[in-house]
């Protein structure tokens, strides 16, 4: 085995003081470790808290939205109802499988907002609303929107969940 020279064991020395001196130099650092990591955990909590108020925000103006008005737009050949039988209230269209929050949304874009309306489409109204929506023909009929609505309306939440999900 050969022996160290001179010039090497003075490398190996001041590896050695290095090594000793930035362990002293770590040790100094954790105040600012430990510093970093409460600032780390005090904006993670600040996020969640920001996405806990933005979640509940958005929950209420899904609810807003399912109480407000629907705009009834009463077709040129019949007579309006007078406002005092009018009833402007939206249904939960997002129970209906095959729908869901988004589909829901996109109905309520087409005029759709009750069961009754679903509950009362044509075959020919069912197809324009098929291609409206990009959704494949016979997909109504096939989810059996109209089933599911009937039961909705009148109240048969556990048959429909027992039936439909």
């Amino acid at each position: 085995m050969p022996a160290f020279t001179t010039q090497q064991w003075v490398i190996l020395f001041l590896v050695f003081v290095l090594g000793w001196l930035l362990g002293l130099l770590s040790r100094s650092t954790k105040k600012w470790r430990r510093a970093y990591e409460t600032e780390r955990d005090a904006r993670i909590e600040e996020q969640r808290e920001q996405a806990a108020a933005l979640e509940t925000a958005q929950a209420r103006i899904v609810e807003l939205e399912r109480e407000r008005p629907a705009a009834a737009i009463a077709p040129a050949t019949t007579v309006a109802s007078p406002a005092s039988t009018l009833d402007l209230r939206r249904d939960d269209l997002s129970l209906i499988r095959g729908l869901g929050p988004e589909g829901e949304q996109d109905l309520n874009e087409e005029g759709l907002y009750r069961y009754g309306q679903i509950i009362e489409m044509t075959t020919a109204e069912e197809a324009e609303l098929e291609d409206r929506l990009g959704a494949d023909r016979g997909y109504i009929r096939q989810e059996q929107w109209r089933e599911q609505a009937q039961l909705l309306a009148e109240g048969a939440l556990a048959e429909h969940r027992a039936r439909f999900s």
